[in-house]
């Protein structure tokens, strides 16, 4: 039993240096995976405060004046039966 612990530490001890580049590059991608989320779910947040910022505004409401298209279609209505 004691010499297969003993086994195992050296085997440990002689990958540990490989071990520990595994550990900090998967510690770099999850940071960099966590902070993509940060940054979209804050995105997120931010562009649907936005909409309901821009919803909550009263609108500009236009008002088209069609008079003069319609005596005009009325002026070539008349002139197509007069002729």
């Amino acid at each position: 039993m004691s010499q297969e612990k003993v086994d195992k530490y050296k085997e440990q001890k002689a990958n540990r240096k490989e071990m520990m580049k595994k550990e900090k590059r998967m510690r770099a991608i999850r940071g960099a995976v966590a902070g993509v989320i940060v940054v979209a779910l804050l995105g997120w947040i931010g562009y649907s405060a936005i909409g309901k910022y821009q919803d909550s505004r009263p609108r500009q409401v236009a008002d088209v004046d069609y008079s003069a298209f319609m005596e005009y279609a009325q002026s070539l209505s008349v002139s197509e039966t007069t002729e």
